[in-house]
């Protein structure tokens, strides 16, 4: 299984901001999409990520005023990606080793989805699934 599969099942809508948007601006939508992370774009062009977890970490350091400044100051800049024929064995040890939860997708230069760790893991189950089922009908079937 590979991220086409996976972004042909959950699709391809990508959620983005600019980088002046207030880090409150992003934590609605976040809410209202009931998603972790939205790419930060600039001229069609990613220049950073920002998640849940980037907005938490500036409002402990800093309190709730940082929910005023700007998306550019809290993003991450070095945006890990992956590509269409990636496999899920190596978004999840991609996602391990870097520590995070959403890939942006990028087939010729351009955005074309964004997978989480949850979309991962969720089609990781159902490919166990029908490996298990396809064993047990093997042995029935004998």
């Amino acid at each position: 299984m590979n991220v086409a599969t996976i972004l042909k099942a959950k699709g391809n809508e990508v959620s983005s901001v600019s980088p002046e948007m207030s880090l409150r601006d992003v934590a609605v939508l976040l809410s209202e999409r009931r998603i972790g992370a939205v790419l930060v774009m600039q001229d069609r062009k990613v220049v950073g990520i920002i998640s849940e977890r980037d907005i938490v970490k500036a409002v402990a350091k800093s309190g709730g005023e940082a929910l005023n400044g700007p998306v550019r100051e809290v993003m991450t800049s070095r945006v890990v990606t992956c590509g269409l024929n990636d496999s899920v064995d190596e978004l999840m040890d991609s996602m391990t080793t870097g520590r995070f939860r959403h890939l942006p997708v990028i087939e010729k230069g351009e955005v074309v989805g964004i997978v989480s760790i949850g979309d991962v893991v969720k089609h990781r189950i159902a490919e166990t699934v029908m490996e298990t089922e396809a064993m047990r009908l093997y042995i029935a079937n004998g």
